[in-house]
């Protein structure tokens, strides 16, 4: 078979067969298939989508690329369930929910990406706290999901190489926001983790891949639906990305803010909705409480008690990381060289979430291409949030830069990003619907 008719069978509008997604697929894991054909057929697919049987086939194929875990030996007594987000900006919600929904007596073996496009990776945000290891064998994975209750990383070689390599081409060359590609890649990851429940996160707005709820629900959709095929069973929540979720941007300062969170010291109202939502839908959805409202109960207290702050140092300290981080998170960050305060008058009306983001990766904070080296410290903190008004006395952010520079690009681009005005603005729902299939 030669891959260029499977790339123009795409590019003329066609349905790929099976034997051709797989012939894709088994190229990409072993790296026969180049780097512009890969690219060529992204682009291609982008622009012509898939349906939901070809999306059905491209998941299995790459969740089969490589290990598939079977939890069934491990006898965990609890259900196996994840989340996963399509990605925003200051989406740090995975590090507060894993323990919570753990403590809540589920069993959450997160395998998290990294970056993606104008959006931060929670696989950056791991490797921010020093000595995590986030690529760990599946010996200490199963071990730290059967002993603590969860456990975060990214993907390892092993687990669905292929959409490894086809998520990292996809970065770099503008073909993220294809709802069958990103289905596919998310649902493959899950799928080689042998969950029995998921409950997906999608983001809308303009921060967010999807910038309306037409392009939302039909990416909940066809997770719903493809995952279904896959005899996963998935609930989708569609959440707010017209802001920066949180007070911080940038990976290591999102560390910060979820420790701040599960110590019950800073909790964000926009971002405490977003993380109890989810948690509390993984808990009803895998049946450890009957109704919603009992769920939220149950995750509240899991914070309030203290009880998540101690599994996450847990899971911190089985993988790697420094055993006091709870307590002197502060000492092991990384600090930026340059930290400053952003100015404006007026009342913050809008922001452009999605430049935000770009100015993370001017910041060094995000990649522009491949493999790119990040620094874990830059970004910006305690985030005004729409409706604030600002002046001396309120900052619009503070910035967090390696040099002067460098900070001063990032002033630039932040005041470009936002609107002001004299009037106030009407808050947008963050929760905007739950969709169960």
């Amino acid at each position: 078979m030669l891959f260029k008719d499977v790339i123009r069978r795409k590019r003329d509008g066609g349905a790929l067969s099976d034997e051709q997604i797989q012939f894709f697929v088994a190229g990409l894991a072993d790296g026969s298939l180049p780097a512009e054909q890969v690219s060529a057929l992204a682009m291609a697919i982008f622009l012509n989508s898939m349906s939901f049987a070809e999306a059905g086939t491209l998941t299995s194929a790459m969740a089969s690329s490589g290990t598939v875990l079977d939890w069934s030996k491990e006898d965990l007594g609890g259900p196996i369930v994840d989340k996963h987000s399509t990605g925003g900006i200051g989406d740090k919600v995975s590090f507060m929910l894993a323990p919570i929904a753990a403590a809540c007596g589920c069993f959450v073996p997160m395998i998290s990406g990294r970056g993606l496009g104008h959006t931060g990776g929670t696989t950056d945000k791991a490797e921010s706290i020093p000595g995590y290891d986030a690529t760990p064998n599946f010996d200490l994975f199963r071990k730290t999901v059967k002993e603590v209750g969860c456990c975060i990383i990214g993907q390892t070689e092993d687990l669905a190489p292929a959409d490894r390599r086809f998520y990292s081409i996809r970065d770099v060359t503008a073909t993220v926001e294809s709802v069958p590609l990103i289905t596919a890649s998310v649902l493959a990851k899950k799928v080689a983790a042998g969950l029995d429940y998921l409950v997906m996160d999608v983001k809308v707005g303009n921060g967010a891949f999807m910038e309306s709820m037409e392009q939302a629900l039909a990416m909940v959709n066809s997770i719903i639906a493809t995952a279904a095929a896959a005899n996963l069973k998935t609930h989708g929540l569609i959440t707010d990305m017209n802001e920066v979720l949180g007070s911080t941007a940038g990976n290591a300062l999102e560390i910060g803010e979820t420790i701040r969170f599960l110590r019950n010291e800073e909790r964000d109202p926009r971002l405490n909705e977003v993380v109890m939502a989810l948690c509390a839908e993984m808990v009803y959805l895998s049946g450890i409480d009957s109704s919603r409202d009992a769920a939220l109960d149950r995750c509240e207290e899991a914070v309030t008690s203290g009880r998540a702050a101690e599994i996450f140092a847990r899971m911190v300290t089985v993988m790697g990381g420094p055993s006091d981080l709870m307590e002197r998170y502060e000492d092991h960050l990384a600090a930026a060289a340059v930290i400053r305060p952003v100015y404006a008058s007026g009342i913050l009306t809008e922001l452009k979430t999605r430049d935000i983001g770009n100015a993370i990766i001017e910041l060094g904070g995000g990649r522009r291409e491949v493999g790119e080296k990040l620094d874990f410290s830059v970004g910006f903190s305690e985030f005004a949030p729409l409706g604030t008004e600002l002046s001396k006395h309120r900052p619009l952010a503070i910035i967090h830069a390696a040099n002067e520079a460098d900070a001063d690009r990032a002033q630039e681009n932040l005041l470009n990003a936002c609107k002001m005005g004299d009037k106030a603005v009407e808050k947008e729902a963050v929760i905007k619907q739950i969709l169960t299939g």
